[in-house]
């Protein structure tokens, strides 16, 4: 979305990255020449060749780094002008998300990043990340943020909401994203608003573990499991949707929430990284404690009870959704890129 506006602006853009089954090595997408080496699970071990041969052969203004749990550590390597771009930083979250070893591998490779990057400016998609970094010793004013941006096509459209209550939750369904937390907390949703219900969009690894859990809390006729669906269908359960529910550790800045946003849907959400910078506590929804289940099913209660506060919410959240647009936060990373480049002349 950025990078492909950037390329359709007249700049020759070079993509590498990681292949999969079928993919080929060389093509053109988006504007972008596209060159694929090696696999998701080895891929950072084949950049620092790949990387140099490319600088060695043609004269790049600029090189982007992408941080995306494991670091490629381009400083050690790269002599031309850096931009990095950090969406997400694990931390000790990453223990959730996989087993012990590879964990430990993610989180020690992170910590070498205040080290190696210490220099060098950085793109990020919140003040959350902007702080993280701050504390790990990052200077502040190298850090810039840059909010993405969603699907044009999610808008509101009143009429269509939902004649009972509806909670919405979506997003991949990992382990640390707590989604069992909602679980419980429909329990006490439940026992003020027997009609209420509960759709969860999106598949991940723990979806089995949703589900059985479901079972357990006797759940089954309140709460829905889509799997996954088209951005179409997406939009159109949040059409209907009376409200949002997102209980992640931690995020590098939280799209579904400004997805639900668009579409005229508060959120009611962690108080954790990236999600309280998605969400305005009181007015395009609330943040609770995380892991507080009480206060959780508490605010959904409220704003599911209290119609007069959820329509006010809706009206701010449509308000607050419009201003994240691709062409902006296109324009905002070229601008950064070119002073970058102009610094280093």
């Amino acid at each position: 979305e950025i990078f492909g506006r950037i390329a359709k602006w007249g700049n020759d853009i070079t993509l590498l990255c990681s292949s999969f089954s079928n993919a080929p090595k060389n093509e053109i997408v988006d504007g972008m020449k596209v060159i694929r080496i090696g696999k998701r699970s080895d891929f950072n071990f084949y950049v620092p060749s790949a990387c140099s041969a490319l600088l060695r052969n043609t004269n790049y203004d600029i090189v982007v780094d992408n941080i995306n749990k494991i670091p490629f550590f381009t400083p050690l390597y790269v002599q031309t002008p850096l931009l990095v771009i950090g969406y997400h930083f694990f931390g000790t979250a990453i223990y959730k998300e996989t087993n012990f070893l590879f964990a430990s591998y993610v989180y020690l490779a992170e910590t070498l990043v205040p080290k190696i990057y210490k220099k060098e400016i950085f793109s990020v998609l919140s003040k959350s990340t902007k702080d993280e970094l701050a504390k790990w010793g990052i200077p502040e004013h190298n850090v810039h943020i840059i909010s993405p941006a969603i699907n044009p096509g999610f808008s509101a459209d009143f009429n269509l909401k939902s004649s009972t209550p509806l909670i919405v939750s979506l997003g991949r369904i990992k382990k640390y994203k707590c989604s069992d937390n909602i679980l419980y907390a429909m329990r006490d949703v439940i026992s003020h608003i027997p009609s209420a219900k509960l759709t969860v969009i999106g598949t991940g690894d723990y979806l089995p573990k949703l589900i059985a859990l479901t079972k357990k809390l006797n759940l089954e006729s309140n709460v829905h499991f889509t799997g996954f669906v088209s951005e179409q269908e997406k939009k159109e359960i949040l059409q209907t949707a009376w409200v949002v529910v997102n209980t992640s550790l931690k995020e590098g800045w939280g799209i579904t929430n400004i997805e639900a946003n668009a579409c005229g849907v508060p959120v009611v959400a962690s108080n954790s990284p990236g999600l309280r910078d998605s969400v305005v506590d009181g007015k395009t929804g609330f943040l609770v404690e995380h892991n507080d289940i009480k206060a959780l099913a508490n605010r959904v209660i409220q704003t599911l009870q209290d119609k007069t506060l959820r329509e006010s919410l809706s009206q701010n959240a449509t308000k607050w959704a419009s201003q994240f647009t691709w062409d902006r936060a296109a324009k905002e990373m070229f601008g950064l890129i070119k002073s970058i480049v102009e610094s280093k002349k």
